[in-house]
């Protein structure tokens, strides 16, 4: 059996989370959630070995430990205020998470419903608007679904094609939305009108499945490609390396 037909959709949605890290160079990332993190640290033990990886507190780390250890070796310190100052320069690359995501790229966040009086109170804004302005920005969405991907977020919080042309170049200049990657798909944002398209399905999706999946028309054309499967050297690095303990299969169902 090959690398490729052992693959589970957790590790193929991990190595299309490292994917969208590839040829960044020396810049931050800073992934959310475990198969995000994941991806991070497998670019950087395989075809991205400049990036900097933080332990998610104030450590940059020097090696790449598993899931829930430390370092063994620190190659520097960023405290918060270091943090924003990447952030507000552009030397980082983020990989957020989203409750609502429109087809331009808006995130949600902060609420579902009314903001004034919402339904669902979430995380809030935070630091969303800030990110999308100043650094390449991806989504990960473990549970691609309509009440995710949907027609119009009901609060704009990381922002999108439509708000940062329509904002000017001050909010356009450096906004970039490198990547969405779902447990059915990854998609980008590279079409003439800058709003969301399919970039290749995961194994065993169907273009109908996804679809069904998704809260707006979503075009799949003939011919796109399934998503890399990883190699047999990827497989190893995640199983063995970065995840014995299995998470990412918490997170990505089949």
């Amino acid at each position: 059996m090959t690398a490729a037909a052992r693959a589970t959709r957790a590790e193929v949605c991990v190595v299309a989370c490292a994917e969208a890290w590839r040829g960044d160079g020396e810049i931050l990332a800073s992934p959310m959630g475990t198969v995000p993190t994941l991806g991070a640290r497998l670019a950087r033990l395989t075809f991205s070995p400049d990036l900097l990886l933080t332990d998610g507190e104030a450590l940059l780390m020097a090696d790449v430990p598993p899931l829930g250890e430390r370092p063994a070796a620190v190659e520097g310190w960023l405290p918060f205020r270091r943090h924003l100052a990447l952030v507000t320069g552009g030397r980082r690359h983020v990989m957020m998470g989203a409750s609502q995501l429109d087809r331009y790229g808006n995130q949600n966040i902060a609420c579902v419903g009314d903001w004034q009086r919402p339904s669902r109170q979430l995380l809030g804004v935070r630091g969303a608007p800030v990110n999308t302005l100043n650094n390449p920005t991806s989504y990960w969405i473990p549970r691609h679904s309509p009440r995710v991907l949907v027609e119009r977020v009901d609060m704009v919080c990381g922002v999108g094609h439509d708000r940062a042309r329509a904002a000017g170049p001050s909010a356009s200049r450096f906004h970039r939305i490198v990547r969405v990657v779902t447990d059915l798909a990854v998609l980008d944002f590279e079409s003439p009108d800058r709003t969301m398209r399919v970039r290749s399905l995961h194994p065993g999706v169907t273009a109908e499945r996804l679809k069904a999946a998704t809260g707006f028309p979503l075009d799949v054309p003939d011919g796109t490609p399934p998503t890399r499967t990883p190699t047999a050297e990827e497989l190893r690095i995640v199983r063995e390396v970065l995840d014995p303990g299995g998470l990412r299969d918490r997170e990505v169902r089949a």
